[in-house]
């Protein structure tokens, strides 16, 4: 255990946690939404810091973020645990532990132990994903501090249901992130995630505006999130309040956990979103889950820059300014000269 960052005592003994966008207030004896902070006497505590669940060397196309240090690896890391609890989430069985299963597993890794295993597996940076990087706070911002003195990259690839306190201590020492975008109506954040949309999107603002480098991820499923209006609006939000250099990644849904009744989505209906996104002014738009290429191209002339089989760069033509070297068109990214 150790004790939680970004909290406030209460009368009755009760805590004020600060963390996320839930602020939830726990008494004594009792845990947050999350099940992973515990309130013991008035004090609120981290039931999964050192506790790794899982540690993977990964493409970093795989987080996904195509325009941060493309062909790099990056060292990913996860504790048990979730603040949200998506009908749809592919890595239930950990991040919905401790809620489901009343339980916390995972093995004592320590901050500097992960930065040393990121250092002798030549990755450039480390990635909090899997579950949700905002639970397990304190040990991602220990790693992270210790990451950026040894020169490593941090990323967080999260549901972005953060607080503005978590972020503003986290982005000096946060280089990347990849927000999942589940929808664009709050009813469908609260039936299917128990969340709301308003503290995505204030913490996609917020990211965009500290300067992390930020790509967006939406997965498209049917009869959720798939309506044409829905997808617009969407992609009208990342043009105007993020940019329109900001990638899009739109992804394939197919049948798990919760939404086993569901079909798989249809590729025209992601062929449809992409056209959305292009039409609202987003430049960089990929489609996940298909099985196809997901190649980089020029926004102003169409040219292949980086081009991609699965996780793996086949080939790489930005050149040395991190530009299309045929019409001199700057690409929008971090490390986008470099092939890992």
């Amino acid at each position: 255990m150790k004790e939680a960052l970004l909290y406030k005592k209460m009368e009755k003994g009760q805590v004020h946690c600060q963390l996320c966008a839930h602020s939830c207030v726990i008494a004594s004896g009792q845990r947050g939404i999350c099940q992973v902070r515990e309130n013991r006497g008035g004090f609120l505590y981290s039931l999964v810091y050192g506790r790794s669940i899982t540690q993977n060397v990964d493409p970093i196309e795989k987080k996904p973020l195509n325009h941060f240090y493309p062909g790099s690896r990056s060292f990913s890391i996860a504790t048990p645990g979730c603040n949200l609890r998506c009908d749809w989430c592919q890595n239930w069985e950990i991040s919905q532990m401790p809620r489901e299963q009343h339980f916390l597993a995972g093995h004592e890794l320590s901050p500097a132990d992960i930065v040393m295993a990121a250092q002798n597996s030549s990755c450039r940076s480390i990635a909090y994903t899997y579950t949700e990087p905002t639970i397990f706070f304190e040990y991602s911002y220990d790693t992270a501090r210790l990451a950026r003195e040894a020169g490593l990259a941090n990323v967080f690839v999260s549901n972005g249901y953060m607080s503005s306190q978590m972020l503003e201590l986290l982005q000096p020492v946060l280089d990347a992130a990849n927000i999942d975008l589940k929808a664009f109506r709050d009813e469908t954040y609260r039936q299917y995630t128990g969340a709301t949309l308003q503290p995505v999107l204030d913490s996609l603002k917020k990211l965009s505006a500290y300067g992390v480098w930020l790509e967006v991820t939406t997965l498209v499923i049917p009869g959720v999130n798939d309506d044409p209006q829905e997808l617009q609006e969407m992609a009208e939000f990342i043009a105007t309040e993020l940019g329109t250099e900001t990638p899009w990644h739109i992804s394939r849904f197919f049948p798990q956990y919760k939404l086993q009744q569901l079909p798989p989505t249809p590729p025209d209906t992601l062929n449809r979103a992409a056209e959305i996104g292009r039409n609202a002014g987003l430049k960089h738009v990929y489609l996940g889950n298909l099985g196809e290429e997901i190649n980089t191209c020029c926004s102003a002339c169409g040219k292949v820059l980086i081009r991609r089989g699965g996780f793996e760069i086949s080939s790489h033509h930005v050149n040395c300014h991190g530009c299309c070297p045929d019409c001199g068109e700057n690409l929008a990214g971090v490390g986008m000269d470099e092939k890992g």
